[in-house]
């Protein structure tokens, strides 16, 4: 297959925090006020850096070993419930895309790619993000943490991304940022794309993707050979 034609048949299954988007201050500064309820001294973006793959309640949970402290469940429960208060509406405060990711969004659309979300984050932040951003009409889909049972690194959300794009897992693509993205690519058994400007706990190399990015005008020359490699596309069961 061509690779003009290749990226025609394409679904390019993007994950959101730290590879679309670099959304670190808006969640720090939402952690740090759900925890300013317990008058603990601010946690530094740094120290929550490696946990935003993992959603908000492990940002609190991290904040929390910061000083030592353990709560039980229902005080977890009351903190995250402060914490999507007060991030809702501070969503896109000081959260942007990465330098080159839109204009990269846009030339995959017009050569004729599916372009999906598949994100830890819940399905309405998710939503309102990249409404705020004015991005949200260049995906065919957005699959959420809450949009299906299982969610990243469980493969049935990549799939239910790339499905909900009307698109085929033989043509689809990963890119992401952490090992919770590599390995959800790997389970559902497609090529992955790693960020190195993201929130990785450890350097992408590490982990070993298929191909490594450290700018968004490097995605398409990344990606075009893994396309190349995957079969014709066939009927998705």
């Amino acid at each position: 297959m061509r690779l003009n034609e290749a990226m025609q048949n394409a679904t390019l299954v993007f994950d959101l925090d730290g590879t679309l988007v670099d959304s670190l201050p808006d969640l720090v500064a939402a952690t740090n006020h759900a925890l300013s309820d317990l008058s603990l001294p601010l946690v530094p973006a740094e120290t929550l850096r490696r946990t935003v793959g993992f959603g908000a309640r492990r940002m609190i949970v991290e904040g929390l070993n910061q000083t030592g402290l353990t709560l039980p469940e229902p005080d977890l429960d009351r903190l995250l419930a402060r914490f999507l208060a007060y991030y809702e509406p501070n969503i896109a405060r000081e959260t942007r895309p990465f330098e080159g990711a839109v204009a990269a969004l846009e030339d995959f659309r017009a050569a004729g790619a599916r372009l999906a979300i598949c994100t830890n984050k819940r399905l309405s932040l998710a939503e309102h993000l990249l409404k705020e951003l004015a991005i949200d009409g260049l995906f065919d889909a957005v699959a959420g943490r809450d949009s299906f049972p299982v969610y990243k690194p469980h493969p049935d959300h990549v799939r239910g991304a790339v499905r909900m794009a009307g698109g085929d897992l033989t043509s689809a693509v990963m890119i992401g940022d952490t090992g919770i993205d590599i390995a959800a690519a790997r389970a559902a058994d497609i090529p992955v794309v790693g960020c190195a400007f993201g929130y990785s706990e450890a350097p992408i190399e590490t982990l070993k993707p298929d191909a490594v990015i450290s700018h968004f005008r490097e995605l398409d020359a990344a990606i075009r050979p893994l396309l190349a490699r995957t079969a014709a596309p066939a009927s998705q069961s």
